[in-house]
């Protein structure tokens, strides 16, 4: 059979496309082998008895015992099963195509040994059972070309050549018109076959594209996965000994204090801040990969959300000799206060990182249900090529050297996912040269009956409560595996006047609670790394100590984990967690309200 495909790519490919359409056909053909067979035999039979009862020729007897050993011979021999190879399709095809040519060249005798004996009724009938046979086969072999051309011409020919070899008008007319349907029924064969061939090609080109894109999309999967899991190993690895200079800093900014010295120490925790900040946003993305951050969603009132984006931003924008512009609405919104207040930071950030001139304006209007909260700069803009890139992580435009006062490329796809997360779509217009607008639609909300005027929703966002608005815990046991964490932290507490004893293991730390149980002197919190040596759980090893020796110690646990399982372990366990690097302050806060809440 010759198979043209549609769409040609390689050799190979097309061999192996040609190769399960010919399975195909093949398997079309046989589906009704056996039934066919048995139903020719039978009908051999009923009319072989009929023209012989009239005809009287013994001849008759002869054809009729050799056609019924050819159906006999088609029925018992090896057929094809689904369970052949598909490199064997093309012998079946051809022994089928023989199988059928043979059983029509004994059928083309008939016609010799009929039309001679000018016995009109059974011309006739023999002319409706050709003619008939080959319509119901042509149908069943139009996959196979062959198959078709084996069975309908040699039988038809018979036909056709006895009626012609009479040569009276009326069988040169039967003969004429036999040729006719011979011609049709080969046409519509070949028609058949086609539109056959060509809709079983696009049907597994279809299911080869379906299968490719399959595996881009787990290739794509699998990236992201990978592209997670070493962002998370990454941060890990990287937050470890940042925590431990974020430590020793602290407690040498406090010894320097009141000293020149000091100021050198307030640099380096600058710095350290700066990196710990672009690592935060690292965590970010994790965070909200894992599904650990869950909104929650009340009456915002948008002017108490301006109001610490304008102190936030202010300084930035006029050390840019920018104009910054956060126009008051007197709007509520529904949303996130926390979430919100992130993504129009992230815009804010990115509209004055890429304004030089001119400045950057927020305002938000209503519109229907909803309120547009929308970021304008009179920056660079957004080329339309780019536009559909800016979601992306890591991408900056016109930064190819990673300039790194221009950040990690990460703000807007944590507004991305952001958008999604709270169900506020984020649209954006642009234009090259002449600046960029972000709008931010959420649905809008009535201001609460008993709100108190000047109210700040999300007094939370910008309230710094210091350490020592809480009672610090007299004796903390730490738990970590590596000795300069232990030495910092001990060092940065003892600093503070809180008794801290470090131990590198559970073994350890078990042996401490127990030691501060006889003595009659309990530890007030347990702080406890996530990751210990040897692959030994944190987690699962602060919640056992924290339970030890019959009494309750508050648990704060400490990670630079950021791989998104585990992010989301922390979480249904609701333990406290902060993450590497800690601020001094943020780490005695923490501490405080820990200790407190026992």
């Amino acid at each position: 059979m010759s198979v043209q495909p549609a769409a040609p790519s390689t050799p190979v490919a097309d061999h192996e496309l040609g190769q399960r359409v010919l399975r195909e056909h093949v398997a079309s053909v046989y589906s009704t082998y056996g039934v066919s067979t048995l139903t020719h035999m039978a009908f051999v039979v009923v009319f072989g008895s009929i023209i012989y009862s009239q005809l009287k020729d013994p001849s008759l007897l002869f054809w009729l015992g050799g056609l019924l050993m050819a159906d006999i011979y088609v029925f018992f021999t090896p057929r094809w099963n689904p369970s052949r190879p598909v490199r064997e399709s093309a012998y079946w095809a051809r022994k089928i195509s023989r199988m059928v040519t043979l059983v029509s060249m004994v059928t083309a005798v008939v016609p010799w040994l009929i039309v001679p004996h000018n016995n009109l009724p059974m011309t006739s009938l023999l002319m409706a059972v050709i003619v008939g046979s080959c319509a119901r086969a042509a149908q069943s072999l139009w996959p196979l070309k062959p198959a078709l051309f084996g069975y309908t011409m040699p039988m038809s020919l018979g036909m056709i050549t006895a009626l012609a070899w009479q040569g009276d008008g009326l069988h040169l007319f039967l003969a004429a018109a036999g040729a006719a349907y011979l011609l049709l029924t080969l046409y519509a064969g070949i028609g058949q076959h086609k539109l056959l061939t060509e809709s079983l090609m696009l049907r597994f080109e279809n299911e080869a594209l379906a299968a490719r894109l399959g595996e881009q999309i787990a290739a794509t999967e699998r990236a992201s996965e990978e592209k997670t899991r070493f962002l998370g190993t990454a941060s890990h690895d990287l937050r470890q000994p940042l925590h431990a200079i974020a430590l020793f800093g602290a407690a040498l900014e406090n010894e320097l204090r009141d000293r020149p010295e000091g100021r050198n120490a307030e640099r380096l925790m600058r710095a350290v801040n700066a990196l710990g900040a672009s690592l935060d946003t690292m965590l970010d993305v994790s965070r909200l990969d894992a599904g650990v951050i869950t909104p929650e969603p009340r009456a915002v009132q948008l002017d108490a959300l301006f109001l610490p984006l304008n102190h936030t931003f202010a300084a930035r924008a006029e050390h840019k000799q920018l104009q910054l512009r956060v126009r008051a609405s007197g709007l509520w919104v529904h949303s996130d206060p926390q979430l919100l207040h992130r993504m129009l930071s992230n815009l804010m950030d990115n509209a004055l990182k890429y304004t030089m001139r001119g400045g950057v304006t927020v305002t938000a209007r209503e519109r229907g249900e909803t309120v547009w909260i929308e970021v304008r700069d009179t920056g660079i803009g957004i080329a339309a090529e780019q536009s559909g890139r800016i979601f992306e992580e890591f991408y900056q435009i016109n930064n190819p050297g990673r300039d790194r006062s221009r950040g990690l490329g990460i703000g807007l796809s944590i507004v991305q996912r952001l958008s999604r997360l709270l169900g506020h779509p984020v649209q954006m217009h642009s234009r090259p040269g002449r600046g960029t607008h972000f709008r931010v639609v959420v649905p809008v909300a009535s201001a609460p009956a008993l709100a108190p005027a000047g109210a700040l929703a999300t007094a939370s966002l910008i309230e710094e409560r210091g350490a020592s608005a809480l009672a610090l815990p007299g004796r903390v046991l730490l738990l970590d595996d590596e000795l300069e964490i232990r030495e910092a932290m001990t060092g940065l507490l003892r600093s503070h006047a809180i008794d801290a004893h470090a131990v590198a293991d559970e073994a350890g730390a078990a042996a401490a609670l127990r030691l501060a149980a006889r003595e009659g002197r309990p530890f007030d919190l347990l702080l406890c790394d996530y990751r210990l040596a040897d692959g030994a759980d944190g987690l699962d090893a602060g919640l056992r100590l924290s339970q030890a020796e019959g009494a309750t110690t508050p648990l704060l646990l400490i990670t630079g984990e950021t791989s998104p399982d585990r992010l989301q372990r922390v979480r249904e366990s609701r333990v406290p967690v902060l993450f590497k690097p800690v601020v001094a302050d943020l780490l005695l806060q923490a501490m405080a309200e820990v200790a407190v809440a026992r």
